[in-house]
């Protein structure tokens, strides 16, 4: 199985968001072989907490825009490291550059194959070339969706 076209599609618009707010790390990854309760996960950072905060208001409004419905939100307040949207085929983890170190979910993840978000490597903030590219965990691993 693999994820469907709505929960993709719905990755790439929350990618994108976050990457108007210059997001650290974007990237998503297929989970729809492992879990039946998700189809996606996007792994998002932010620098600080003000930005992780903006990032979250960003895809959220991306997403809403889209006609997602929101589950679920969770980590959202003072001190917040990491937040949780849970869209039900698409859940969103916005982390903070330690959360993401930590946690480490590219790596927990690494045999699910990971999505092409069809963001340059400008918008992902790994530099000026125009090519799509896959962010910082996602550069050595192969399989794309």
């Amino acid at each position: 199985m693999t994820a469907s076209e709505r929960a993709i599609e719905l990755a790439r618009a929350g990618a994108a968001a976050a990457a108007e707010v210059k997001a650290t790390t974007i990237e998503a990854i297929d989970v729809s072989d492992r879990l039946i309760i998700s189809d996606v996960f996007l792994i998002v950072t932010g620098s600080s907490e003000p930005q992780i905060n903006a990032i979250v208001r960003t895809v959220e409004n991306a997403l809403v825009d889209m006609g997602a419905k929101r589950l679920r939100r969770e980590g959202l307040g003072y001190d917040a490291g990491w937040v949780l949207l849970d869209y039900g085929e698409l859940v969103v983890h916005v982390q903070g550059e330690e959360e993401y170190e930590e946690y480490a979910l590219p790596k927990l993840w690494a045999g699910a194959p990971k999505i092409d978000l069809g963001l340059t490597n400008e918008e992902l903030g790994l530099g000026e070339e125009t090519d799509t590219a896959t962010p910082r965990a996602s550069l050595s691993e192969p399989d794309t969706v």
